[in-house]
Order: C-alpha cells, then sequence, then structure tokens
C-alpha cells in the first residue's frame, strides 16, 4: 500500500521502481484519480460551509419574525444538505476505487535487489558446507520413507487426496523433533517470543500482510468468510495491527510453530511427489517489528537466525539474493536459503527471509512514535526458521545410509530420547 502524496511528489520514480517488476507506468492514472477524489472534497467542503452558514441565517430571519425568508433559508439547508450527503458518498466510492488500484500494487524492490527474469537470475552470495559423496546412488526422500514403512503417501490420498502425506513412528517423531528444535532455538537463543496463533483469520489479516486480494487462489477460504493459516507470518505481523507502538519498545520479535495450508494453485504439476509442495505442512515462523533505520540490520540479523539452524544441523546450503523478477509481491528485499538434497543433485529453498519495509505496515496501520513523538510506520520483517517438512526432506537425503536407514542428526538426538538412527520397521 502507498501514500498517494509520496506518489504525487515523486511519479517518475515510482514509476521507474514498478517498471523493475515488469509493470506499465501507474502514476498518471492514479493521480486523475486522486485529482478527481480531490475535487470532490473541495466541493464538500465548500457545501458544508454553506449549509452551516445558511443554517445560522435561519434563526437570524425568526429571531426577527420574517418567515418566509426562514423558510427559503430552510429550504436551502434541505437542498445542500442533499448535496453534502451525495458528496460525501461520491468521496466513498473515489476513495475506495484509488485504495483497490493502491491495494494490489507491489512494493517497491530495494536498490540492492539485482534486476532479471526469474529464479535463474538470482545471485548466489555465501555458501555452507560441501554436498556429501555417497559410495552408493543417493535415494530422494520419498523412496527411503516408503521404504522405511514411516511416510504413507497412498493412505493420504485416499484420506485428503493428492499432496498429503501420514508419517509414523520414528519419522514422525523425527518431524516433531524438528519443528521443537527450531522453535526452541529461535526462542531460548535468537530472542524471539514464542506466539500461539489462531489458525483461521479473518480476511483483513491476509490483506495486511498482502496474501489478499492477489493471492486469494493460494489460500483455503471456510464457509465462514475465514481463511485457513497460509503461514503464521499473518497473525504473527497482525499482532501489531491498529496499534501506536513506543519506539523503545521495538524490536518486537516472535516466532511460531504451526501447520501451515497452501492450495499451490500455481504449481500444477510441480513436484508432485514426495514432501516437497504439499497442501498441509509444518513450520517454524520468525516475524519481526522495528524501525526504518534499523530494518535492514534486522533483516542480516533474521537471515542468521535460519542459517544457523542448516549449520545445526549441519546440511549443506547457500544463500540466494533473489532478483527483481522473482522477489515476493510484498516484499522490498529477500533471501533464500537453499539446501542441499543429495536425492534431487539439487539446492532446494527451505527458507525466505524477507523485508517489507513500510509496505505491511500502511496496510495494517501499524505505526510507533519516534523520540520527538512523531508517528512513523513500523518496518516488518519475515522468514522462515524454518519449513520442518522441507527439513525433513533435507536430513532424510543428507543422513541416509546405503541399507536405507537414517542417522539422527547430534543436535537432534536428545529430542528423540537419545535415539542415533531409523531403521526400517521389522
Amino acid at each position: 500500500m502507498f501514500d498517494i502524496k509520496l506518489i504525487r511528489n515523486e511519479a517518475q520514480a515510482f514509476d521507474t521502481a514498478l517498471g523493475r517488476r515488469g509493470l506499465e507506468p501507474q502514476s498518471a492514472n492514479l493521480l486523475t484519480l486522486d485529482n478527481k477524489r480531490r475535487q470532490t472534497v473541495a466541493e464538500l467542503n465548500e457545501a458544508q460551509e454553506k449549509r452551516n452558514a445558511v443554517s445560522k441565517q435561519i434563526g437570524q430571519a425568526k429571531a426577527q419574525g420574517d418567515e418566509v425568508k426562514a423558510q427559503e433559508l430552510m429550504a436551502q439547508v434541505s437542498e445542500l444538505k442533499a448535496q453534502v450527503q451525495q458528496g460525501e458518498e461520491s468521496e466513498r466510492e473515489q476513495t475506495l476505487a484509488l485504495n483497490d488500484i493502491l491495494a494490489t500494487l507491489p512494493n517497491i524492490l530495494s536498490a540492492e535487489v539485482p534486476d532479471g527474469d526469474n529464479e535463474n537470475d538470482n545471485v548466489e552470495i555465501a555458501r555452507f558446507g560441501e554436498p556429501k559423496t555417497f559410495k552408493f546412488k543417493a535415494k530422494e526422500h520419498f523412496i527411503l520413507g516408503e521404504d522405511l514403512g514411516e511416510m504413507d503417501f497412498e493412505t493420504a490420498a485416499k484420506i485428503a487426496g493428492s499432496r498429503f502425506v501420514v508419517l509414523k513412528g520414528q519419522t514422525a517423531r523425527l518431524e516433531r523433533a524438528l519443528g521443537q528444535y527450531m522453535l526452541d532455538f529461535q526462542t531460548q537463543e535468537n530472542g524471539f517470543t514464542e506466539v500461539v496463533p489462531p489458525l483461521l483469520l479473518r480476511s483483513e489479516a491476509l490483506f495486511g500482510t498482502g496474501q489478499l486480494p492477489k493471492f486469494a487462489d493460494d489460500a483455503f477460504e471456510t464457509t465462514d468468510g475465514r481463511w485457513l493459516l497460509p503461514t503464521s507470518e499473518v497473525p504473527l505481523t497482525n499482532l501489531v495491527r491498529e496499534t501506536m507502538l513506543n519506539e523503545k519498545e521495538l524490536p518486537l520479535r516472535f516466532s511460531a510453530l504451526t501447520p501451515c495450508f497452501r492450495s499451490e494453485a500455481g504449481s500444477a504439476g510441480r513436484d508432485t511427489a514426495g514432501m516437497i509442495r504439499q497442501h498441509q505442512f509444518n513450520k517454524v515462523e520468525m516475524v519481526a517489528i522495528t524501525t526504518p533505520q534499523n530494518s535492514q540490520a534486522e533483516h542480516e540479523r533474521m537471515l542468521n537466525s535460519a542459517k544457523m539452524v542448516l549449520e545445526n544441523l549441519e546440511l549443506p546450503y547457500r544463500v540466494m539474493l533473489l532478483c527483481s523478477g522473482d522477489t515476493g509481491y510484498s516484499m522490498t528485499k529477500t533471501y533464500d536459503l537453499e539446501v542441499w538434497l543429495p536425492g534431487q543433485n539439487a539446492y532446494r529453498e527451505i527458507s525466505s527471509v524477507s523485508l517489507a519495509g513500510d509496505w505491511q505496515a500502511r496496510r495494517m496501520n501499524a505505526r510507533y512514535r519516534d523520540e520527538n513523538g512523531k508517528p512513523q510506520f513500523v518496518h516488518t520483517l519475515n522468514g522462515s526458521g524454518l519449513a520442518v517438512g522441507r527439513a525433513l526432506v533435507a536430513v532424510i537425503e543428507n543422513y541416509q545410509q546405503e541399507d536405507g536407514s537414517i542417522a539422527i542428526p547430534k543436535i537432534l538426538q536428545p529430542y528423540m530420547g537419545g535415539q542415533k538412527i531409523i531403521n526400517k520397521i521389522s
């Protein structure tokens, strides 16, 4: 969401910025709509002032005993009242039309974001660990999981349809251990406050973070008009909606381990096998609320919070700075963490860590008072810390043994009751 005053003052820069996302210039149309709205507001104010002035004259006419003039003035007031009501309705409609367009425009990209068309133009900026060399042909996670007898896609399809899985036994426990470890790490080591948010959300909450209206098809709507949580970024960020914070309270850092629900409407035919892209998955989310001057540093801090999870799990990964054509609609800058999957012989995304600037805050009316007492919009950030299902995939593939068993990373063994390996069910 954008301030129309900013667009008016920096129209060319605004159009140039949107051009980096492949959009045609928008300022001329927006300013035409705003000019009409401003004209309506001016006419409305004029009618209101005239009505107030004529209303005062009615009393004066009655005091002078001039009933004829009083009746004439009352007729004028009635006519002006109708004009005011019509003007108020026109102003509401014009404001709504303007805001409807503003609500669909993506965030302005940071100058640090490289130009590019798609994920092939993303820039690698760091790498950790070397992909493990196996003495045998590495298998993909779903083959390993099914061979263990603890990853059941067929039964899940009978129960819920495609893109679901049933985990059992020690693999189910390993998935739970990953989530618990990640949440403990973010809250105990990185200063995030644990939150248990609602899983059913109002439309206003999804609008605030940018999932609505543009990405309605990617979420599940319930019969009562609420939405299944697509990511806990939504409720965690909305914890500060319609609030006025004090600068001394910032930064606020929240984390949650929740199930997430995605329709995956735009991914038909992609990653149909296994757990990479499912309708339901668990994720540990990180959200930070801070000041504009500190948001860049907070972005780097949050990236490190996600990186350390992978390093503690001893999983090879790389950090990608997303290009203009791959950066999310709501974000000004995004890093992706891509973990190495030996079964696919490829790096795959496991976390996105993003800075939204004040784009979400404007949609939520989330502000703080600076040291001078002046209201300012906060900056919001979010990141996966991490996607639990994809972390399970990475652990299974990177820790696979030649006999099909799965070694358990040292950091997770306390969460597994000291167990060091997952063997096939006898």
